[in-house]
């Protein structure tokens, strides 16, 4: 890949959304404002690493998944006459997608699956090889999940200045662009990627952040422009290519995009405003607490959220980054400190998972990058928590498209049950009693840390 690389010095310490005034309190509210400057998947590849098995569970064959996923090592292609071709044939209708959880509406007193979902931002395969290694990771532990396609990334350097980012001149991207063999190799993962029951979700193009024309700035009428040019370079990586004979991608990328996280979190609600319209179900471009998700401008509110900082009192957000910026704050750390701060991170989330497994069973939502930021421990700490979580009873790992089917399926008078169950709060006298649980109780129940006002974003 072609992309954008720079010094492997240290990150900023806070984002768009945390005041530096907390740099000395945990910086809890840093997000990913400075993945820009840092990485986008390819800017340590050098420093990559081999990633190990973490251990894990054997796999329970009662999974609702796992039958499918033991049948074929690979899903087969669909069948030749089942395949129409859309536009210069990058992209293909080849039926209902394969591998996925049907929805099923809750019982009176029946307790909610803990869902858990692992997404991963500007999705591509470069000489890390993590897009197809964590396919593996999926397929082996009955999990799906959601890959957040980067459009530039099927779009060849040459053809750069067919990108026309809002605010910005034709051909600028603040990730670069892809070479032929990236965008191969990419178009090879989606493909699978989907075939295997996986969601391909966008993280738009150009990655800008902060003031200047980043996307927190955009109008309503850029984030359409934006959005309508990610699913173009999808719909024409085959042109763009000068590609002849070869597969498509298995689907029609304007009904399979129904969700995105933009850059930096940064945009929502213009982006919001311009997606609903455009056929978006979704969008996990916001921060909150780990709480059952509602709808926001007639969109499921996906984000991500706050989970314990092991060692501290303050949490940080469910993704690699944050986890980095309290720890290190560069991607290439002290490496006497790398197995910590990955053991930080998978007991972090794993934490966060138990309240909720045994709280509230609010939806666990993990974030990711392709990366090898401190020596890859973060991988590592990821795949450790999908081995740990997957096969536990009761536990369904699934993309945002499937959450949003699950959650689109049940009775609104149910959700608003579940949504007022405070962080990590199970029902007072059992799942069959559930309006007696109030709010007021939840983070005693939880045993959440303190939210310190402070260090909240504005």
């Amino acid at each position: 890949m072609t992309l954008a690389r720079t010094s492997a010095g240290p990150l900023p310490a806070c984002g768009t959304r945390c005041d530096p005034r907390e740099r000395s309190k945990g910086r809890r509210w840093a997000v990913m404002a400075a993945t820009r400057r840092m990485t986008a998947l390819a800017t340590v590849a050098a420093c990559a690493v081999a990633l190990t098995g973490c251990g894990g569970t054997p796999h329970d064959t009662g999974h609702p998944r796992a039958q499918a996923k033991k049948e074929k090592a690979e899903p087969a292609p669909a069948p030749k006459n089942a395949v129409h071709l859309i536009g210069d044939g990058s992209t293909a209708f080849t039926g209902v997608q394969p591998h996925q959880l049907r929805p099923q509406k809750l019982k009176a007193g029946e307790e909610p699956p803990q869902f858990v979902v692992f997404s991963w931002d500007g999705a591509g395969e470069d000489g890390q090889k993590l897009f197809s290694h964590f396919r593996k990771v999926a397929k082996e532990n009955n999990a799906t999940m959601t890959f957040f396609l980067s459009g530039v990334y099927m779009l060849p350097g040459a053809k750069k200045d067919l990108y026309h980012p809002p605010m910005h001149s034709p051909g600028r991207s603040d990730i670069g662009f892809n070479d032929l063999k990236g965008i191969h190799d990419t178009v090879d993962q989606v493909r699978g990627a989907w075939l295997d029951g996986h969601e391909i979700g966008t993280h738009f193009n150009g990655h800008f952040c902060g003031k200047g024309g980043g996307v927190g700035e955009w109008s309503v009428a850029d984030w359409r422009s934006e959005i309508t040019q990610a699913k173009q370079f999808v719909k024409t990586w085959k042109t763009n290519t000068s590609t002849g004979k070869t597969d498509p991608l298995p689907f029609d990328y304007d009904k399979e995009l129904i969700g995105g996280r933009t850059p930096c979190l940064e945009g929502q609600k213009n982006f919001m405003a311009a997606a609903g319209p455009m056929g978006f179900r979704y969008d996990s471009s916001g921060v909150r607490e780990q709480v059952w998700p509602t709808k926001k401008q007639g969109m499921w509110d996906l984000s991500m959220h706050m989970v314990p900082m092991p060692g501290h009192t303050y949490e940080t957000i469910s993704m690699d980054y944050n986890f980095l910026v309290n720890q290190s704050g560069t991607t290439q750390g002290d490496p006497a400190k790398r197995a910590y701060w990955g053991n930080q991170m998978r007991e972090g989330l794993l934490q966060s998972f138990d309240r909720s497994y045994r709280g509230n069973r609010a939806p666990v939502i993990i974030g990711n990058h392709f990366e090898s930021w401190n020596g890859g421990t973060y991988m590592r700490a990821v795949e450790n928590v999908v081995k740990t979580v997957c096969h536990k009873k009761g536990v369904r790992c699934v993309s945002f498209r499937e959450l949003a089917d699950w959650l689109d399926a049940q009775d609104p008078a149910t959700l608003a049950k579940l949504q007022k169950l405070g962080v990590g709060q199970a029902p007072k006298n059992g799942w069959d009693a559930l309006d007696s649980a109030t709010p007021a109780a939840a983070d005693a129940a939880a045993g959440a840390p303190p939210q310190n006002k402070a260090e909240k974003k504005d």
